[in-house]
């Protein structure tokens, strides 16, 4: 299994699931906010919805996970704080920050500036935690995808200044998703099991978020049929799609399986043409040149697959 793993067309399928299922979330959660009748305006029951999402996403992946190893995902001891920091950093942090900064950017600069996790996460990965080399071609991957992330969002606000509760929360917010990637690999390379570890953090961490929405004012007054299947199928595709993830991490270079993070924007815009008829966006040059430019990125980093680190 390992050995499979690590093959690249496992690595590019898997990860492409990832990414079409994180895209997909961009146009369910504004359909969910319609549902549920959460005002754009109404963060406290933004984070009370995502801590909603990301609990029912950790029941869903340590019953997934328990049923595939065919006993109960119990954490050990050594692995408690582990999952304390993953929760802090890949769902409290991230999230929250995400949100708020997000109703104080718009969000084609949001888009920008959460589109550099990647290069964050190998910059971290090859410079402060020394768990594998920076090379020019994996410099050059990352340039080419944030390149793709700024190019799908030409022609929107790119302007108007920088603002610490705006630009400087989604940036924190991306800082912590990178962080989070990196802690994964080593937590994984150190024997812990990754869907142990991403359910069990979900868990934790939605629920701290939906406590701190409920304390901050948050409610979800309206619970209609269709708004409690969108927010199962949120909790669905972030069981899945982490959990992959996680097991992508274990057996491959950050490096190697970070940069196709570039791809979750660009499923984004063309999820959205199709689920929100957001067209004009989608289906322009812009679109076209970015998905080119962030596979550009992709096959330059991951051209040479024998080479590791």
């Amino acid at each position: 299994m390992e050995k499979k793993l690590t093959k690249t067309y496992v690595v590019v399928l898997l990860a492409m699931v990832c990414c079409m299922l994180w895209g997909s979330a961009f146009p369910v959660i504004k359909l969910g906010y319609a549902e549920f009748g959460i005002d754009s305006s109404d963060t406290a029951s933004q984070i009370l919805f995502a801590g909603c999402r990301f609990f029912l996403a950790g029941v869903m992946s340590w019953i997934f996970g328990s049923a595939a190893a065919k006993k109960p995902l119990l954490p050990k001891k050594r692995s408690i704080k582990k999952i304390a920091l993953l929760a802090l950093f890949q769902t409290v942090l991230q999230y929250i920050f995400f949100y708020v900064g997000l109703a104080h950017c718009s969000g084609v600069k949001s888009s920008v500036i959460d589109g550099t996790s990647a290069f964050i996460c190998v910059l971290l990965s090859s410079l402060v935690f020394r768990m594998e080399k920076l090379t020019p071609a994996k410099i050059i991957g990352c340039v080419l995808g944030v390149a793709g992330i700024v190019v799908v969002n030409l022609g929107g606000e790119l302007g108007g200044g920088f603002a610490l509760n705006g630009e400087g929360f989604i940036f924190i917010s991306m800082l912590s998703y990178a962080m989070s990637t990196v802690l994964i690999r080593r937590f994984t390379a150190d024997g812990d099991d990754p869907v142990m570890l991403s359910s069990l953090q979900f868990m934790l961490g939605g629920a701290v978020m939906a406590a701190a929405g409920l304390i901050a004012g948050g409610r979800l007054t309206v619970v209609t049929p269709a708004g409690a299947g969108l927010l199962l199928y949120l909790g669905f595709l972030s069981a899945v799609a982490y959990s992959l993830w996680s097991v992508l991490l274990k057996y491959n270079p950050v490096s190697k399986v970070a940069v196709f993070g570039f791809m979750t924007p660009i499923c984004g815009v063309l999820l959205s043409a199709l689920l929100l008829g957001e067209t004009e966006q989608a289906f322009s040059i812009n679109a076209l040149a970015a998905l080119v430019l962030v596979c550009a990125g992709i096959y330059i980093v991951n051209r040479n697959p024998k080479v590791k680190g």
